[in-house]
């Protein structure tokens, strides 16, 4: 059963499973602190493929397999599929399922879209609509530059407020009540568009911050609960200029993230070493670290309630051509532990109602 309480969170009391989750990344993401948490690493950024596109596709592809593979499942096993990437339409997605025979519902949300997927397919998991669905997601730091700024060749300089678009990917399994055991998704709450009129392109964490902000805030209003109710909230990808911005953002509604919150696109490189700027970003940052550090710390006991907001950046090479802004999304996940627990005791934020 689903039951919509406050503004736009969605309560899941038939809450589905992630039985199963796979990640796979590159070079640069397997020479970062996560090497050992990826089920998939390779220091070939073509994955043995002729284009950029076509290694994108391979990510995906891979993912699913592995999930499918962890999870002893076969292709048929999967009612629905629920991908995107960052490419003009969606070509990583449906170039690298179609072998699998699986109903696909593509989609785009930007770096938010691994949240996405993962409340579409929780969603059609409680509703009754599917036994299991898979939600995807996946980026190449080669593919992205290639559409949304300039060819790999010219070598320009990036800006201290850029991020490292990340070559990976990653794959859940979402299982019905009674299809199987993991981590539960007790919540989703849908983001919206919000647009604070920053017109640098180079600068996604700054465009990304106030919808977070916006849904983080929503999601506490319509839950009656606070920050410290959760062991962690993720943030993807804002890196350290959005995350900074994020706080700023909350602080003037009395809410205080900080001393429980993280960002993937601080987590799947060092920045110190590694030269990323910002930090990471991309469809397969949120997903890749979704689906190996936090969904392994889920299954080592060493996590059991957290919010998963993945957030994205709406703009496209058109758009910023003709000085558009860049509007940002943001789609959060409530994931537990498998058991029956509080989805977090009502607390009174600072200032809140």
């Amino acid at each position: 059963m689903i039951k919509k309480i406050g503004q736009r969170t969605l309560a899941l009391e038939s809450a589905p499973a992630l039985i199963q989750w796979a990640s796979v990344a590159g070079k640069r993401e397997m020479e970062g602190p996560l090497s050992q948490e990826f089920d998939f690493v390779t220091g070939d950024t073509s994955f043995g493929e002729k284009t950029w596109e076509k290694a994108e596709s391979a990510i995906q592809k891979k993912a699913v397999a592995l999930a499918l593979e962890k999870a002893g499942l076969q292709n048929s096993d999967i009612d629905y599929v629920f991908a995107g990437d960052l490419l003009n339409q969606c070509i990583a997605s449906s170039f690298g399922l179609r072998e699998f025979g699986i109903p696909l519902i593509g989609l785009y949300g930007a770096c938010s879209t691994m949240a996405e997927s993962l409340s579409l397919a929780s969603i059609f998991a409680a509703s009754g609509c599917a036994d299991r669905c898979a939600a995807v997601a996946s980026s190449h730091f080669c593919t992205a530059e290639r559409q949304f700024r300039l060819p790999l060749e010219y070598g320009g300089q990036r800006t201290p407020t850029a991020q490292w678009t990340a070559t990976a990917g990653g794959c859940v399994v979402v299982a019905a009540p009674g299809q199987g055991s993991g981590p539960r998704v007790r919540h989703v709450t849908i983001g919206k568009i919000v647009d604070l009129g920053v017109t640098d392109a180079n600068n996604m964490g700054a465009a990304m911050a106030p919808a977070a902000a916006d849904t983080i805030k929503t999601y506490l209003e319509d839950t009656g609960t606070a920050p410290t109710d959760y062991q962690l909230i993720l943030t993807g990808d804002l890196g350290q200029v959005g995350s900074s911005i994020l706080y700023d953002l909350l602080a003037l509604d009395q809410i205080d993230i900080a001393p429980v919150h993280n960002d993937c696109g601080l987590l799947i490189y060092d920045r110190q070493s590694q030269d990323v700027k910002a930090g990471g970003s991309g469809c397969g940052c949120s997903a890749s670290v979704l689906c190996s550090l936090i969904l392994g710390k889920f299954a080592r006991g060493e996590l059991d309630n957290i919010l998963f907001v993945a957030t994205g950046a709406l703009l496209s090479t058109t758009s910023s051509a003709q000085g558009e802004s860049v509007p940002g999304i943001a789609h959060l996940v409530h994931i537990s532990a498998d058991r029956d627990r509080p989805t977090g005791k009502p607390a009174a934020r600072k200032g809140g109602k």
